[in-house]
């Protein structure tokens, strides 16, 4: 499976961007999703989740409210629509795709996760 992400971009505190994460191969609906991000001097950290349905989706604390992940399995894609940007929202974004079985829990965890993306750059300006 290759993952190859868009969307990052320049731009000022307040506006908003969408990103998104295409796949190839065939086993699409059957990864559990997520993007993850690194701003520079930091480690990789959790932004957002979604299971193989699209049930059930989760946010990191910094993010919940005003970023939204969705996916088309149809099109084998992964969003992540962020709104209300802020300057410490600039980092690297990389989205992030593990196989499970339908009822595995939930991870946040960068170690479990077996495919990324080249990630994407986003910027915000104050």
């Amino acid at each position: 499976v290759q993952l190859q992400a868009c969307g990052g971009g320049l731009v000022q505190a307040g506006e908003s961007l969408k990103l998104s994460c295409a796949a190839s191969g065939s086993t699409f609906s059957r990864f559990m999703l997520a993007w993850f991000r690194q701003a520079p001097g930091k480690e990789r950290a959790f932004v957002a989740g979604i299971t193989r349905s699209g049930g059930n989706t989760y946010y990191g604390d910094s993010v919940n409210g005003r970023f939204t992940i969705s996916r088309d399995n149809a099109a084998k894609t992964v969003y992540l629509q962020m709104d209300s940007l802020k300057p410490e929202d600039t980092a690297i974004y990389f989205c992030a795709a593990k196989s499970t079985i339908l009822t595995a829990p939930f991870s946040r965890d960068t170690d479990d996760y077996t495919y990324w993306g080249q990630g994407t750059q986003v910027t915000v300006s104050s």
